[in-house]
């Protein structure tokens, strides 16, 4: 019998459809499950990050040979030591002070005034040293002048600049090793140019010399040997001390060539000896390793915690029993587990110095016995660690290794040794020689390559070291040479000038291709020789020179690079080469941190995974809006019918209750 109710076509087909979209539930499972993964392999990758940032302070041998340097009387000198600095004491006495030159000009009566007619005019700056004569009211008598070969420095004024503010301001802009200042000194004409050497010692004295403007010719305008427009305030003067009662002279107050591997600065005088003590910083060591402990620690605890297993709460991580991880874990506990080869002394495992291996897996640092390894080992310890290259010749020295460089002992062989490009004259040079501006003064010359024209200061030259002096000067003095880093030596033999790149190898070349100076200083049918790079093989294998560098090109020393200082040509010794944990460790790193790893190669395949989840569901939700659709559509026909039918029925019953003898109650 039919009801009289109506369907709920609403509560029968959400019914329906949620046994249909049970499909998609599992697809968002899986998917949760597939992202839980790709963010586990996210924590993996930023831990191996976090661990090649660690190594990379310690694949370095200075990070395991510190020292340090200490001062009795800081008041007197401070001190800092380097990894090549030799432990020891030393007593230093200080007598004088490194000081640089002070200059001041006339007054003037306003510092922002033009100084004479504003026609061009250049200032150019020499350094050198002043010598004999006597100084009285800071003017100079009977000196001479003798430039240290540094180079000269100009400046150009104008009618923009020609005030002493003008003048200042274009000096201290040009930063040529000058400082300008002005200074009031309250008097009628109050305003007076200073001028200070940026360099101390007697070397760094300042001679002026003024082209163009006769007014500032005649304020600024200086020569120690002649015309003083300047007087001098502060005398240049060296420092001057003695090291172990060895008397030294320095330039500077600070410098680090009178010490291997230390640099001092002195303060003040001693009235009684102080004392410079350089010991090995163990306290630094000591930290390195435990950074290089904890940096393991880190990364293994990350790796265990996205692959464990929990036992009380029986439940695994995300990547428990995954083959990567698993493979990671492996190949990390083997590497710190194998000794290093080709170290140089008897350290060759972690374990020698106090490291070892827990039950749990992790490091830990026995301080007795690593303590005892730096006091007994201290120059050994960096060979477990970072990539560390010895010969056993004194002028070979390690330079650099690649990836794929294979620690060993590798014979090396030299067959010829890298040299300077240079030229040499042809004539000896007749002294004195008076140098003229505009007749004999300029010369046109070529320096690894680069095309350069200088121009002689005129005067009378007594000497041919003079003359190599200011030439040497003047070269130097180029900026297209120097902006390249290209030098050049100058020196002088029985009367024949000799010109030297500093460079090495086949880029480094001498020529003097003319000029008006070329004929008097011997140099109008030089010799130029073109420097050659080092050649030779490394563990029998050909090698690349480059200059003094020589490169394996191939074998088990590929990319080990070493350089040859000079010596003899045949064989040299063994180049000793090692790759501590730190180094191997991070080569190890970036490889699974590289685009074309394990590790990328399981996270792409599960964002692809996860893609094609989405996919599927995408697809899924549009089928099941079908379905929902025809289901409605069913049931809202069924509907209709049993309303229908309904209809029917009632009109039926009625007719029914109407026939004769009909039973109603």
């Amino acid at each position: 019998m039919v009801t009289s109710a109506s369907l709920d076509v609403n509560s029968i087909v959400n019914q329906l459809m949620a046994v249909e979209r049970q499909p998609l539930g599992k697809l968002s499972t899986r998917e949760a499950g597939y992202q839980a993964k790709l963010s586990a392999y996210g924590s993996v990758k930023g831990s191996f990050a976090g661990f090649q940032t660690a190594l990379q302070g310690l694949n370095s041998v200075s990070k395991f040979q510190s020292l340090t340097a200490t001062a009795s009387d800081t008041s007197v000198f401070s001190a800092s030591a380097s990894s090549n600095a030799a432990a020891g004491t030393y007593s230093l006495e200080v007598s004088s002070l490194a000081q640089a030159q002070r200059l001041v000009a006339a007054g003037q009566a306003s510092s922002t005034a033009a100084i004479g007619s504003g026609a061009a005019t250049t200032l150019t700056f020499d350094f050198g040293t002043i010598g004999g004569g006597t100084l009285s009211n800071g003017v100079y008598s009977g000196a001479s002048f003798a430039s240290n070969g540094n180079g000269t420095k100009s400046i150009t004024l104008d009618s923009s600049n020609n005030s002493l503010q003008g003048i200042s301001d274009a000096i201290n802009a040009a930063k040529i090793g000058v400082t300008a200042s002005i200074i009031n000194d309250g008097s009628g004409t109050p305003y007076r140019l200073a001028l200070s050497s940026d360099s101390q010692g007697v070397s760094n004295s300042l001679k002026v010399s003024v082209s163009g403007d006769a007014a500032i010719d005649s304020l600024l305008g200086h020569d120690p040997a002649g015309t003083q427009g300047l007087a001098e305030t502060a005398t240049a003067q060296n420092a001057n001390f003695k090291l172990n009662g060895v008397a030294v002279t320095k330039t500077s107050n600070s410098f680090s060539d009178v010490l291997q591997g230390v640099t001092l600065t002195l303060n003040k005088l001693t009235t009684a000896p102080a004392t410079l003590t350089v010991a090995r910083d163990t306290t630094a060591i000591s930290s390195s390793i435990s950074g290089f402990v904890k940096a393991y620690n880190d990364l293994t605890n990350t790796l265990k915690n996205v692959s464990a297993y929990d036992a009380t709460s029986q439940r695994g991580a995300i990547l428990q029993g995954d083959a990567t991880v698993r493979t990671l874990q492996t190949q990390l506990r083997g590497i710190v587990g194998t000794a290093v080869t080709g170290t140089p002394g008897d350290l060759t495992t972690l374990s020698s110095i106090g490291v070892s291996f827990q039950k749990d897996g992790s490091l830990a640092v026995d301080q007795t016995k690593l303590t005892n390894a730096i006091n007994n080992h201290f120059d050994e310890i960096a060979s477990l660690f970072a990539s560390v290259g010895k010969g056993t010749d004194s002028l070979v020295g390690f330079s650099s290794a690649a990836t794929g460089t294979k620690p060993g002992s590798y014979a090396v062989n030299i067959t010829q040794v890298a040299t300077q490009g240079k030229t040499v004259g042809s004539t000896a040079i007749t002294v004195p020689l008076d140098i003229v501006g505009g007749s004999n003064d300029t010369l046109a010359l070529s320096v690894n390559g680069i095309s350069a024209s200088i121009t002689l200061s005129p005067g009378t030259y007594n000497t041919t070291q003079a003359l190599a002096t200011e030439l040497q000067a003047k070269i130097n003095g180029l900026t297209a040479l120097s902006s390249m880093g290209v030098s050049v030596a100058v020196s002088e033999n029985a009367g024949q000038l000799s010109i030297t790149s500093v460079n090495f190898g086949s880029a480094s070349s001498v020529s003097v291709s003319g000029g008006t100076a070329e004929s008097v200083l011997g140099l109008n049918a030089d010799t130029p020789t073109n420097g050659v790079d080092v050649a030779g093989s490394i563990g029998g294998a050909v090698a690349t020179g480059s200059g003094k560098l020589l490169t394996a090109a191939s074998g088990d020393p590929l990319g080990l690079g070493i350089l040859i200082n000079g010596g003899i040509l045949g064989d040299r010794g063994v180049m000793n080469y090692s790759q501590g944990y730190a180094s191997t460790l991070s080569q190890w790193a970036t490889a699974i941190l590289a685009s074309d790893s394990t590790i990328a190669a399981r996270t792409e395949g599960i964002g692809r995974t996860i893609a094609d989840i989405g996919k599927r569901r995408s697809e899924l939700e549009a089928r099941l809006v079908n379905i929902e659709k025809r289901y409605r559509a069913q049931f809202t026909a069924l509907d209709s019918m049993l309303s229908s039918m309904n209809v029917t029925s009632n009109y039926l019953t009625q007719q029914l209750a109407n026939l004769p003898g009909s039973y109603q109650n």
